[in-house]
């Protein structure tokens, strides 16, 4: 009986060996759902875009769109999710672009048209790289940063390391582990991950005004893991947490005060600001 019950205990082991090995090696995969687009894709979205590529030191070229406003008051670095590429988010720039903002979307490599072997640095690195693309053409304090869920571990060091006029992040979170727990806390995911994506971190050096829109019901990154996020941000800086009661993942959007507050703080205090600048002295 006892070499019966051995023998089950030890076949368990191996298998639950195997999934935390199969996890450790398929990580890149589960993180990054990518798809690759060839060179000569054909972008099809309302409004007037133009492509953009980038070579980068290791070899890489990086591919992003710049969605065209009319009159642009300013431009939005937009970082998206981690499942799919541009064809799939670029939909999101006409919200923005109606607001009056030109949006430069990229996607990261091994997204879309983007090459290059993934790495935590490198993707930090390439959001940097874009950010001072962006720099070219407009003055820092009209460029706003915004990250969603996975995008936001590339516009949060940014705008640490930078000084944009804001930081917008739709479902972020503290840390990558939060995520991972979620759907392995079975497995020891602490030494396991090799991507860590220090938000809580990062958001420390922030310095521009932080908004963070979040889902007390998302079912990807736990509500928690965004107010854990919200109380690193420095006290001295200004901030608010949006949260939606009802509000999941990938639904925001559907909800009214998600796009009027989007409109309030790009739009509103936009023409606040030019009314103010615009005062005789």
């Amino acid at each position: 009986m006892w070499v019966a019950v051995l023998t089950v205990l030890g076949a368990l082991a191996l298998i639950y060996v195997g999934i935390c090995a199969a996890y450790y090696l398929l990580q890149e995969r589960l993180i990054f759902v990518r798809f690759p687009l060839s060179r000569d894709h054909r972008f099809k979205f309302k409004g007037t875009f133009e492509e953009r590529f980038l070579s980068v030191e290791d070899g890489s070229e990086l591919h992003a769109l710049v969605f065209k406003a009319d009159k642009p008051s300013g431009a939005i670095l937009y970082f998206h999710g981690n499942t799919g590429t541009l064809r799939r988010w670029g939909k999101q720039a006409r919200r923005f672009t109606r607001m009056g903002y030109e949006v430069w979307m990229p996607d990261p490599r091994g997204y879309g048209k983007s090459r290059g072997r993934l790495s935590e640095d490198a993707l930090l690195d390439d959001a940097w790289k874009w950010y001072q693309e962006v720099l070219k053409v407009w003055p820092e304090n009209k460029v706003v940063l915004y990250g969603r869920s996975l995008g936001s571990a590339m516009a949060v060091p940014t705008a640490a390391r930078g000084g944009p006029r804001m930081l917008l992040l739709e479902t972020p979170f503290a840390e990558l582990r939060d995520p991972a727990v979620f759907y392995f806390r079975w497995i020891p995911y602490r030494l396991l991950l090799k991507y860590k994506f220090p938000n809580h971190e990062h958001i420390k050096g922030v310095r521009c005004p932080v908004y963070i829109f979040h889902g007390e019901r998302d079912q990807v990154v736990p509500y928690a893991s965004a107010l854990r996020l919200y109380a690193h941000i420095p006290p001295e800086v200004q901030r608010e947490l949006i949260r939606f009661p009802k509000g999941r993942h990938s639904d925001l959007s559907r909800f009214p005060r998600f796009g009027r507050k989007l409109r309030e703080l790009l739009v509103a205090e936009d023409a606040n600001r030019e009314r103010v600048s615009s005062r005789p002295a």
